[in-house]
């Protein structure tokens, strides 16, 4: 019998996975919590953790990986920007589903996690392909993840300090990854960081403004 955790703040949306899981042959929920924290609490291990987050941002990567030292994550959540599916995979989750995607989708993802497997839903497979196209040119560029998403703001327009308040950082942490960044990169200013973020295919399309960073 699977040990099954389920982590949704919504307290009826945390019973419909807890639904979906029990209704499976071979699957137990032994913790139905509100929060990663609650179920660090909890202590032990399971087959299983479905971890529910209402949007992907850059602190949710790291419940993703609180998550995942408890067992195999599956996370349901929106990915609509950064970070990206490839990132949540890094942190730790071993399946991916989309908070719209239908239950029978949702009850394969359970099945094939708790098997040890890995599972993407099907209406986001489009999106990870391209992810992982790309991801070549992440590697040769030597940056980190975190860096990388730094890049991107800073290439939009983004000070440090609003830098440090998108992704759950302190300003300083936010300096020390813009100073890695520009010795990875071998560039001096601003303008020479977003010419390589484009360059790169880090660039996002949003808010640009002519703050310095």
């Amino acid at each position: 019998m699977y040990q099954v955790a389920i982590v949704v703040e919504h307290p009826i949306s945390r019973a419909g996975m807890e639904k979906l899981a029990s209704d499976e042959s071979g699957m137990h929920v032994v913790a139905a919590v509100e929060s990663v924290e609650e179920l660090q609490d909890h202590g032990g291990r399971y087959d299983m953790v479905v971890l529910d987050l209402p949007q992907m941002t850059s602190a949710a990567l790291d419940t993703v990986a609180k998550a995942a030292a408890a067992g195999p994550t599956l996370v349901s959540s929106v990915w609509d920007g950064s970070p990206s599916l490839l990132a949540t995979v890094r942190a730790g989750a071993r399946g991916c589903v989309s908070r719209l995607a239908e239950q029978r989708d949702v009850r394969e993802a359970m099945r094939v996690t708790t098997q040890g497997g890995f599972y993407l839903c099907p209406r986001m497979v489009g999106k990870f392909q391209v992810e992982l196209a790309n991801a070549g040119a992440e590697e040769q560029s030597g940056l980190a993840p975190r860096e990388i998403e730094t890049l991107r703001f800073i290439a939009s327009g983004y000070t440090h300090s609003q830098i440090a308040t998108r992704m759950g950082l302190s300003q300083a942490t936010v300096n020390t990854y813009a100073k890695r960044i520009r010795a990875k990169l071998n560039v001096n200013n601003k303008a020479d960081l977003t010419r390589m973020a484009i360059e790169l295919g880090h660039f996002s399309q949003g808010r640009r403004s002519s703050s310095a960073a």
